[in-house]
């Protein structure tokens, strides 16, 4: 039945895209409007590589925008088939599980043109990207105020401890979900004024 569902559904994709200009393959240009009067022209060169050229940066993202989409359209058949529908908000289809909960990851891939790297593992069954594979691990900010200390906020996405009984096994994985990060503490005397300090002596 799923792989019918499947079917059904990559047969409508192929429809659409029949019915949309789609640009020919390999090394034709073609040139899109949109109904918001951008205009991109797409040159695809060997192995289906785009090249965009557009008269401002708002058509530039436009043609981006459409190549991608057209590239994308096995993806899309994908989430419809697994019961996404496109305008689903990311963090619902893309995330962790830690101890039972569900975290949402923000990020994409870079072929989407999105810095935040995040790839996740593709399972339907489960909702979508329920773990990740490769993408933004360790994450620093550094600036500089004058004083003999940087200013630093820091945040490894995967949290800590991998040890899920560690009370730091999902903590920093919720505050990238959060948008937050970690301040970083370079000084002896930032160090020492930690919120919960504790010391641990170790001899061999």
């Amino acid at each position: 039945m799923r792989n019918r569902l499947r079917a059904l559904v990559l047969a409508g994709v192929a429809l659409v895209a029949a019915a949309a200009p789609l640009p020919p393959r390999p090394a034709a240009a073609a040139t899109h409007p949109s109904g918001g009067g951008l205009t991109a022209t797409i040159r695809y060169t060997e192995y289906g590589i785009p090249h965009i050229v557009a008269k401002d940066y708002p058509g530039l993202g436009f043609g981006e925008g459409w190549a991608q989409a057209a590239d994308q359209a096995c993806t899309l058949a994908d989430g419809f088939a697994a019961g996404i529908p496109p305008d689903a908000p990311l963090g619902r289809h893309q995330f962790v599980v830690r101890n039972g909960k569900r975290i949402p990851v923000s990020g994409g891939t870079e072929g989407l043109g999105i810095w935040n790297k995040t790839e996740g593992r593709w399972d339907p069954a489960a909702g979508g990207y329920d773990e990740v594979i490769t993408g933004s691990s360790y994450i620093q900010a550094v600036g500089f105020d004058g004083s003999r200390c940087p200013v630093a906020r820091t945040l490894p996405t995967y949290s800590q401890s991998s040890g899920p009984s560690s009370a730091h096994y999902s903590d920093q994985t919720e505050l990238y979900a959060a948008g937050r990060m970690v301040r970083e503490r370079f000084c002896a005397k930032d160090i020492a004024a930690a919120p919960g300090l504790r010391v641990l002596h170790v001899r061999p």
